[in-house]
């Protein structure tokens, strides 16, 4: 089998070449950079130059594939036209084989409770556009095509990720770890290993599937500020941040931050027999 990834060398991206690779899977990944050319080559892809606006590249890149992982995003106002647009073209190419499509547990807003992949929606404002566009993935499935939608939950792991950047990088830049608000609120999170090995999965899901990618730990805001302070060597030295101070600090993220968010993934766990090998967050932000 042949894959064709956007995102291949990002965060996300380079854990889902290797799960691919380590599969037996061949990979081509979209490339802006010779940095990340290289960044991909020597994960064991293939480089295909472009740009997720370059839709024809894209089409042609999944036309030449047995299926498709899209993980990159476009960073600006026009993001959710960009992933439109990006997502069309790569199901042209695609056809009849599987397209499997990058959403996010936070279009579920507060979960009042544990939400599963039926349960009602409330965005903030950061993913107020995905809804929208992955219905309209999704509708595809009608046709015959294969669409796949998988929602990660909050990604950690590998000294990377929106954790890393907003609160254990401060943390050590500062002395004090940031916690939005009174830090009450639970994240819903996975290992960005884990996530990689459920797009694996998810290739060979049921067309118009829907899969939830979390590892079931909720800890809460204040606890993962707590763990994390101990990973800086500060234990305890947690600063609480206002709502205005921490939408000046991290834009709309600040909101997404506050989400009180509990979810399974057993969908994903009976129907492709996903199982999350890193159960324990707290104890590797300790160590971070």
């Amino acid at each position: 089998m042949k894959v064709f990834v956007t995102g291949g060398s990002g965060y996300l991206g380079r854990p889902t070449l290797r799960a691919l690779v380590g599969h037996g899977i061949e990979v081509t990944a979209l490339v802006r950079s010779e940095a990340s050319a290289e960044a991909v080559t020597a994960l064991g892809a293939v480089p295909v130059r472009g740009e997720l606006t370059d839709t024809d590249v894209l089409r042609e890149a999944a036309r030449g594939a047995q299926g498709v992982i899209h993980l990159g995003q476009h960073d600006g106002p026009d993001t959710a036209a960009v992933d439109r647009a990006a997502a069309d073209a790569l199901q042209d190419g695609a056809g009849v084989h599987p397209y499997v499509h990058t959403g996010g547990v936070w279009v579920y807003g507060d979960t009042q409770g544990v939400a599963d992949e039926e349960s009602p929606l409330a965005p903030p404002r950061l993913t107020a556009w995905r809804p929208e566009n992955e219905k309209r993935v999704l509708a595809r499935a009608a046709t015959g095509e294969r669409p796949v939608v998988v929602m990660p939950g909050m990604v950690y792991g590998r000294s990377g990720g929106l954790i890393e950047h907003f609160y254990a990088a401060p943390g050590r830049a500062e002395g004090a770890v940031p916690c939005v608000g009174d830090g009450a609120n639970h994240w819903a999170l996975v290992h960005v290993d884990d996530i990689a090995e459920l797009y694996v999965l998810a290739l060979n899901a049921a067309a118009g599937s829907v899969y939830l990618g979390v590892s079931e730990e909720h800890p809460t805001a204040a606890q993962a500020a707590e763990a994390l302070s101990r990973g800086i060597g500060r234990p305890g030295a947690v600063r609480r941040l206002d709502a205005a101070e921490a939408e000046d600090r991290m834009g709309p993220l600040a909101e997404a931050f506050t989400l009180d968010q509990r979810l399974t993934s057993a969908r994903a766990r009976r129907e492709l027999g996903w199982n999350p090998a890193h159960r324990d967050a707290l104890a590797e932000f300790a160590r971070s």
